[in-house]
């Protein structure tokens, strides 16, 4: 039994370190990855032709539990032209999901109007929660356009709520978590406008 002992606990090293070392010759190699794809997403929700800077490196950091869902400050990135700040991109949570937190996205123009909506990651249901990626659907770009005229705004619901916004055949609580996620998003910068956009770079989470 000792000898089986010794024989699992140096296992168990070995693995323990073989992890390790694949961790280190890829973590750089995976941070790279991440940030092509976060550059990807805000060309997708904010256009180019609006601002002549590089989202990326105009990175602040937000915290709001009540309108941003998360205890941790969240990143969002400042789109400028000739200095003056004309969008943002903003990362939220919506903690209601189905089976969890989802991580998103929502472009937002200097006049409140929503520019785009991305899922950066979640956990939902495949074959029905999973129709917030845009790879599955298009029923993310159902926010296009939109303004939130009030915290009142009834059309912020999915339609079995009263509201303008499809719920998913079969799955409502994942839709329904995802339109309060973005409202709130969009609430948060309405009410915080002027600060947002003129706030310096600050983090360097894409950097």
């Amino acid at each position: 039994m000792l000898k089986n002992g010794l024989l699992l606990g140096l296992f168990a090293l070995l693995c323990t370190g073989l992890v390790a070392v694949v961790n280190t010759f890829t973590f750089e190699k995976i941070k790279q990855q991440e940030k092509i794809e976060l550059a990807r997403v805000l060309h997708q929700i904010v256009p180019d032709e609006i601002h002549d800077n590089e989202l990326t490196a105009h990175c602040i950091l937000l915290h709001s539990v009540e309108f941003l869902g998360s205890n941790d400050a969240l990143p969002a990135y400042i789109a400028t032209k000739n200095d003056k700040g004309v969008a943002i991109a903003i990362e939220a949570i919506a903690p209601d999901g189905y089976n969890g937190n989802i991580r998103i996205i929502i472009g937002i123009s200097d006049t409140g109007e929503v520019l785009g909506v991305r899922t950066l990651a979640h956990q939902e249901t495949p074959g029905l929660g999973d129709k917030i990626e845009l790879k599955k659907s298009d029923w993310v770009r159902s926010f296009d356009g939109l303004f939130l005229l009030s915290d009142k705004d009834k059309r912020w619901n999915v339609k079995k709520d009263g509201g303008d916004i499809d719920q998913f055949t079969g799955a409502t609580i994942t839709p329904r978590a995802y339109v309060k996620a973005v409202k709130n998003a969009v609430s948060f910068f309405n009410a915080n406008k002027a600060q947002l956009l003129s706030t310096p770079a600050n983090c360097e989470v894409a950097k």
